[in-house]
């Protein structure tokens, strides 16, 4: 005869303590998932089918058993709850102006509000830990990944009063919301590919070439003649050093400076391994040479001193001296051919990721103003110079002059592949008041949102 899971489970305990809560099970699971149907149908009846399908995906994540899941759901039902609220006062404020009973309509949308909140709170639930039990170490983390991003996109979906941000709702108005749920649960998926260490590194590789892939491809799109495919409707080069030399040369066009600014803030370097789009291409190309990378010569770092000052002096000197545009543009187009050569040449080569390490003048830029930003990555005593962290970093940052101070060279982009294959817990990122594992746990869920939502919205 078989037993039951509540009697298996209590048989699991130890024996002097309280029995661990039973699994959630299907008929108390329904609570929740019915919540989001009726928030969902709250959607459809207001016109807006496009949240239905929004509501249903969430509903549909309460199917698995990650972890994360639960969390999500549980907010957006406490979410839902606030809906209802502003609803049933909606109603009922409207129903008393026009003299008509109000009651019993009150009572339902009251029912109802207390339903979700019944759903939430079950999720919430030991019950429900115990039922979504797979990858509960990244849970809090990929729920907010989700959160975050659905929040950001939907904020910047809703200050965009020209021209709509999201491609969904330029192709098919109001499913930017659909589009919304979707990043938001890829954002939550790739935050747990880089919190685990044995998937990280080629995680954050593939996420990083999807990332470029998917905005060059927009852009061959725009070229073709798709015009929605492009964010301002005009064609812009997509070199990194005219994010900043750009607007030196023409005195505007400030969005993408302004968002490379706040990634360096809440992030760091670490633009330079998750959000540029052609530094994507040097990854690629560096992981073509076999072995260990090659350290780049001494003067690598003064070069590319040197070739910032000499772009950004450049660009200066051409708006002063009343440059054309049309030259300008080729010059431009000519410097970043320029890099796609040191990455065929240099990069494939020797290993190393010598376009972003010796040569972008925007790298440069990032790695020198992330010094305001408060995350570090730190080598602690427990360091034994086995050099497995110099043999995965391709950023040139790493070396014994490095390890014997404490801390990486400039040109390191806190891509994190040396702390996971660290296996003496010498590689730590830190951040003031936070554990190094804290701090980890919190910068992926930034780096993450920020690559989701500029994977949304970063496009010409």
């Amino acid at each position: 005869m078989h037993e039951s899971p509540v009697t298996e489970i209590s048989k699991e305990s130890v024996p002097g303590e309280p029995a661990a809560p039973p699994v959630m099970g299907g008929a108390l699971l329904a609570v929740p998932v019915l919540g989001l149907v009726l928030l969902g149908a709250h959607s459809l009846r207001a016109g807006t089918m496009w949240d239905l399908f929004a509501v249903l995906t969430v509903a549909g994540l309460c199917l698995s058993r990650l972890a994360w899941t639960r969390i999500v759901a549980a907010a957006v039902l406490l979410w839902g709850c606030l809906v209802w609220v502003k609803t049933g006062m909606d109603f009922v404020q409207m129903r008393m102006m026009l003299g008509l009973p109000w009651v019993r309509l009150a009572w339902i949308l009251g029912g109802v509000t207390a339903f979700s909140l019944l759903g939430a709170l079950l999720l919430l639930s030991p019950r429900a830990v115990r039922r979504f039990n797979e990858r509960q170490d990244a849970a809090v983390p990929q729920a907010v990944a989700f959160l975050l991003t659905a929040v950001l996109l939907w904020i910047c979906r809703e200050k965009a009063t020209r021209i709509p941000l999201l491609l969904a709702d330029r192709f098919v108005p109001g499913s930017g919301v659909l589009e919304i749920a979707l990043i938001a649960l890829y954002a939550a998926v790739a935050c747990g590919w880089l919190l685990d260490r044995k998937k990280a590194r080629k995680a954050r590789s593939f996420i990083w070439a999807m990332f470029s892939a998917v905005f060059f491809g927009q852009l061959a799109l725009g070229l073709a003649g798709v015009e929605r495919l492009l964010m301002t409707g005009a064609l812009h080069l997509p070199v990194p050093a005219l994010i900043i030399a750009g607007p030196l040369f023409r005195g505007d066009g400030f969005f993408m400076l302004i968002m490379f600014a706040v990634s360096v803030l809440l992030v760091g370097s670490a633009w330079c391994s998750h959000l540029c789009y052609i530094g994507a291409w040097d990854d690629r190309l560096s992981r073509m040479h076999h072995g260990a990378p090659q350290p780049l010569p001494y003067w690598a770092a003064k070069f590319r001193w040197l070739v910032a000052v000499l772009v950004f002096a450049t660009a200066l000197g051409m708006r002063f001296a009343g440059v054309p545009i049309f030259t300008a543009v080729w010059l431009a187009a000519m410097f970043g051919m320029l890099g796609v050569a040191v990455m065929v040449f240099f990069s494939s080569r020797s290993g190393s990721m010598v376009h972003c390490s010796a040569f972008c003048p925007l790298g440069l830029a990032g790695n020198v103003f992330s010094r305001i930003s408060p995350w570090r990555l730190a080598i602690n005593d427990r360091c034994t110079r086995c050099g497995a962290c110099k043999r995965v970093c391709r950023y040139n940052a790493l070396d014994d002059a490095a390890l014997e101070k404490g801390r990486p060279a400039l040109s390191c982009s806190l891509c994190r592949d040396c702390t996971t294959v660290c296996t003496h817990g010498a590689m730590e990122l830190r951040f003031p008041f936070l554990s190094p594992r804290a701090a980890e746990r919190t910068f992926v869920t930034v780096v993450v949102t920020l690559h989701a939502v500029f994977f949304a919205v970063a496009r010409m």
